[in-house]
């Protein structure tokens, strides 16, 4: 079967964040959003589910007492459960890490996880430690809890024309002290889209499990795999590793659905994912019908169409790289392993001011802030390269036409 990536959709009007936010004539290539329609299975799953006309309280047993739990399952297998079966099963095809339906509790959205495992795990004062530039609401989430925030600033690795990142585990490890309750872990690494290897995700557990603090590895990207990049769940790596993590995971980066609202997190250890139900109670809704339906058919059904999205995401990477590399020489960019994020070091680019406002104001495209990323990040932009080819090569010509200017 043959996708259509190259369409150019008309998504203004629609109430798009990404498209709605800046002026008609500015290009957004900022929020992670891509602008591909959906897999066909699951825009037939919610049409199916919408012809149906209920949308009363969805059953899901993994958030039921044990004993409901069975006999929900004994007497009928709601939707949830058979999410939570395939979700077990990809696990295991993926990446050899067998889990349980037990283990899963299903979430809104994976912001809401990370303020839940920080809500859990953590008490007013205690801190959360972190890898910086990271994603934001990794920033914001610690003081939301009453918790204090510790960063570890990546080590940037300064190519003839790209740019990588690496860890100081040494340095890492002397990060901790007395207060830190949780490392705050972002695998495949948003926004330098680094897919961290098993090697390094030990290094970094061997130091959590020493200083007896608790890990939850946001891993919202981990299917946006770009070339032969291979991803490694942390917690798939040892048993003592995983009963000390919360994983997260949803379908809504990689099939690109994030308004439907459902993830999942992971934790096999039952006293950890006890006290993340204690802390979601009465605050954090489950899943809507909708979001169930959309999952499972993106899990179930949505596999072919995803081995083309990363050959598409590759290429259109490769080109990225190869633009910025070539024709943009005041520029240094990241080749990313995973994600459809590039991260782009514009300090040396002669640019007065912020290079997010220049890029906005000069070339009318927008993308992400890299002060917004914490330390590390200034001087910085990030840009969605999910996106038709004659969008990227657009805003790319934009960019070089207001650096030569």
């Amino acid at each position: 079967m043959s996708f259509d990536f190259d369409r150019i959709p008309q998504r203004r009007g629609t109430g798009s964040t990404k498209w709605e936010y800046y002026p008609e004539d500015v290009l957004p290539m900022w929020v992670a959003d891509m602008d591909f329609a959906s897999p066909e299975p699951v825009l037939r799953a919610l049409h199916e589910r919408v012809d149906h006309g209920f949308f009363g309280y969805e059953t899901d047993p993994t958030w039921l007492p044990k004993d409901v739990y069975e006999r929900v399952v004994a007497t009928c297998r709601p939707p949830v459960y058979r999410l939570a079966e395939v979700v077990c099963e990809r696990m295991e095809r993926l990446y050899r890490w067998r889990i349980t339906p037990e283990d899963i509790l299903f979430l809104p959205s994976l912001v809401a996880g990370i303020n839940l495992s920080c809500r859990a795990v953590g008490q007013p004062g205690e801190s959360v430690l972190m890898l910086t530039p990271t994603y934001p609401p990794f920033l914001s989430a610690p003081k939301n809890h009453q918790l204090a925030l510790d960063t570890f600033e990546l080590t940037l690795l300064q190519g003839e024309r790209t740019i990588d990142y690496a860890i100081d585990f040494d340095a890492f490890d002397a990060a901790f002290h007395g207060g830190t309750r949780m490392f705050l872990l972002s695998n495949p690494h948003n926004p330098v889209g680094k897919d961290h290897d098993a090697a390094t995700l030990a290094r970094l557990a061997e130091s959590c499990l020493r200083h007896d603090v608790v890990i939850c590895s946001d891993e919202i990207h981990c299917e946006l795999l770009l070339g032969e990049t291979r991803h490694v769940p942390l917690a798939a790596i040892a048993p003592e590793i995983a009963a000390r993590t919360i994983t997260l995971m949803s379908p809504s980066k990689t099939f690109n659905l994030p308004g439907l609202g459902c993830g999942l997190a992971i934790v096999t250890d039952p006293e950890l994912r006890a006290r993340l139900r204690r802390a979601a109670e009465g605050i954090v809704p489950h899943p809507g019908t909708l979001g169930y339906a959309g999952a499972l058919a993106a899990f179930s059904e949505g596999g072919e169409w995803l081995a083309a999205l990363r050959r598409y995401l590759t290429a259109n990477r490769d080109l990225y790289v190869s633009y910025i590399v070539e024709r943009l020489p005041q520029l240094r960019t990241t080749v990313p392993d995973s994600t459809y994020l590039g991260w782009i070091d514009c300090r040396e680019a002669g640019i007065a001011g912020n290079p997010q406002r220049f890029f906005l104001e000069q070339a009318k495209v927008a993308l992400s802030d890299g002060a917004t990323f914490g330390p590390g990040g200034a001087g910085f932009v990030r840009l969605n390269f999910g996106c038709p080819r004659a969008l990227l090569l657009e805003g790319l010509e934009r960019m070089r036409v207001a650096l030569e200017r």
